[in-house]
């Protein structure tokens, strides 16, 4: 390895052609009052390998790009995973709910029309222990799922 200096930052924007703004977060005792601090500088750095919004990365110091980027994104660290048109965490917790209820509500409607369709009275407690069977094998799966991407 060379003797280039590397920081790890989050990109906090990549709106640009082949530039994004990482922000680096350094901590440090001040000198005199000995508490800890935390100061956050933001670099713009080349970006090659299409970094998204919330990815952790290393930059390298390089020779000018521009004349505001001196920076190139080496390699990302971690991947974070996002929503298309989502801006905040609030939003997409929102959007998940949203979603949840809407589920919930066609779950509703679809065991609704099996009690009509078949002749047999069932009572209420058989029509929920089978909702709560079927929603724990499809959440199950989406575990599944998620844990075969992530491998």
């Amino acid at each position: 390895m060379n003797k280039r200096r590397r920081l790890t930052g989050i990109v906090k924007s990549n709106k640009m052609d082949k530039t994004v703004i990482v922000e680096v977060t350094r901590t440090f005792q001040h000198p005199l009052y000995k508490k800890v601090v935390r100061s956050t500088k933001a670099y713009k750095a080349h970006d090659e390998l299409g970094c998204n919004l919330g990815d952790k990365v290393v930059i390298v110091e390089t020779a000018p790009f521009s004349a505001t980027v001196t920076w190139a994104v080496e390699e990302i660290v971690k991947v974070e995973i996002r929503q298309e048109g989502v801006e905040t965490v609030e939003e997409m917790i929102e959007q998940t709910i949203s979603v949840l209820e809407a589920d919930e509500e066609v779950e509703a409607e679809e065991v609704e029309t099996e009690e009509v369709e078949t002749e047999e009275v069932e009572t209420l407690e058989e029509v929920t222990v089978e909702a709560a069977e079927e929603v724990e094998e499809e959440v199950a799966e989406v575990v599944e799922d998620e844990e075969e991407e992530a491998a």
